[in-house]
């Protein structure tokens, strides 16, 4: 069955941005490893997937130690952090926000101790039930340190331990109680646990490296390592590291595969392999069926860096236009980079990308994108290439328009905020400036990852989910403002204030 929502919180920015990446690793008994290291490379080939905060989890000898924080992974550690971290098992994450603000308390792993042992939790995905979840616990009397959903999704767990007689159960168990989007790995005090939600909606993958397994949102983690690469994790499995065996069980919850067809067009580096396709033919598919869909006269075909460049080769390939380098990158730019004024935006994109003007001028120029969410950055680059002296600019996006919202970890904003809402084709090609403008077919986008072994969920394209969303995603009542005098009940104002502090 798939569902439909009306509306949604506004989220300003102008494109979508990267998910969360994880990674787990686990030494057989008498091997000898640096964890911590290990997972340190596995989170660098995965920054991409979120640069707001990063963090390691270890284990050593049963005791679980952590450390994280706001920044890159080369900002949150370095060679005596990593030294301070001794263990042969481990978890790491690298954070981009979809719930719960930029801040040290909502970086994970989550690394806590309960009344049977120690646990640390690394999540990637959104859930969609967690205020529902939170709003329970609360009223159960307990008390949360962060704004993410991953931290009820800890309670969660725990409360199922409590009930049963493994760890690997109680997520399991767990798995009938929430719903959304889950890739996760578990660490306790012997066991490393990775599971993935019943949809599969977003990546992980299995490795070996040296007798030790590995868990990875992504392939390129296992090759950054040497590490080799078994399979894929199947959606609503769990998956058990015990004294150096893998086991696994199934979560008990079936259904229709949904995995994000988005991770094929941008998340994912080009380099994976994911849910036995390749990312970077997905792509390169995609650009040839744009040229098939879309085809116009021109002199040359350019990506925009870096999603858009392996869709510009094959929309090249397969018209017989040639491809060539139009827009240069400034790669020492990290996300963090202090943005100008509103006044001086168009600085801030000459900053990230700059026209080559050699490659462009007086020509006709296709210029190939992953996707438009509010086209005002499309609309600088167009303005880039005309003043390089393109003579006319085609602007083709490898994915068909955004017109709803994610609810399972993608942000993409209320339909008020993107461009495609309520516009046609020829309205957003005016906005943006262009002499045309193609989007990838829905039908195309459902083709281009082949070898893909699950179904796709395809909802902010289509807007028709796989699992029942709410109306509207909810803001924590802890990251609101604590209303003036004269606004809402006193009574509860001094409550809030109470909470607050």
């Amino acid at each position: 069955m798939r569902y439909k929502i009306a509306k949604r919180t506004a989220l300003p920015f102008d494109k979508v941005h990267e998910e969360c990446g994880v990674f787990g690793i686990a030494a057989p008994p008498g091997k000898q490893i640096a964890a911590a290291h290990e997972a340190y490379v596995a989170l660098f080939a995965l920054q991409h997937r979120g640069q707001e905060a990063a963090g390691i989890a270890v284990n050593d000898r049963g005791v679980i130690h952590c450390y994280k924080d706001v920044g890159l992974v080369s900002q949150v550690f370095d060679q005596q952090i990593l030294d301070r971290l001794p263990g042969t098992m481990a978890v790491g994450h690298v954070r981009y926000s979809t719930t719960g603000r930029q801040s040290r308390e909502n970086a994970q792993p989550i690394a806590i101790t309960h009344i049977k042992g120690n646990l640390a939790v690394a999540h990637n995905g959104n859930l969609v039930n967690a205020g529902e979840l939170r709003r329970r616990i609360e009223m159960n009397g307990g008390i949360f340190r962060s704004s993410n959903d991953t931290e009820v999704l800890v309670y969660t767990i725990v409360n199922e331990r409590l009930k049963c007689g493994s760890i690997e159960q109680a997520v399991a168990n767990t798995m009938r109680v929430i719903e959304g989007a889950y890739s996760l790995v578990v660490m306790s005090p012997r066991k490393l646990i990775a599971a993935r939600d019943p949809h599969g909606f977003r990546p992980l993958c299995i490795g070996l490296l040296d007798g030790c397994y590995v868990f990875a949102s992504e392939t390129c983690a296992l090759d950054a390592l040497g590490a080799e690469f078994l399979r894929d994790v199947e959606p609503g499995e769990v998956c058990v590291v015990e004294d150096g065996q893998l086991r696994s069980l199934h979560g008990g919850v079936r259904c229709e595969t949904a995995a994000c067809v988005f991770e094929y067009i941008y998340f994912a580096r080009p380099d994976s392999v994911i849910d036995g396709a390749s990312v970077e033919l997905a792509r390169q598919e995609a650009g040839k069926y744009l040229s098939i869909e879309h085809p116009v006269g021109a002199d040359v075909v350019i990506g925009v860096p870096d999603s858009g460049i392996p869709a510009a080769i094959g929309y090249a390939k397969f018209s017989g236009i040639p491809y060539g380098i139009g827009l240069i990158k400034n790669r020492y730019i990290a996300r963090t980079f202090i943005q100008p004024g509103q006044d001086r935006r168009e600085r801030s994109v000459r900053l990230k990308l700059n026209a080559l003007r050699t490659a462009i001028e007086g020509k006709r120029v296709i210029m190939v994108d992953d996707s438009i969410v509010r086209g005002t950055t499309c609309a600088r680059l167009v303005k880039l290439l005309r003043d390089a002296g393109a003579a006319e600019v085609h602007m083709r996006i490898s994915s068909p328009p955004f017109r709803h919202p994610c609810f399972f970890g993608t942000d993409i904003p209320e339909r008020s905020q993107l461009l495609a809402h309520g516009r046609t084709v020829e309205e957003m090609r005016a906005i943006i400036g262009v002499d045309s403008l193609g989007f990838l077919s829905l039908e195309a986008a459902r083709k281009i990852a082949l070898g893909c072994k699950l179904g796709f969920c395809d909802a902010c394209f289509s807007g028709e989910y796989p699992v029942k969303v709410p109306e509207q995603a909810e803001k924590n009542m802890f990251e609101t403002e604590i209303p003036l005098a004269g606004e809402g009940d006193a009574d509860d104002r001094k409550e809030r204030a109470c909470n607050d502090e």
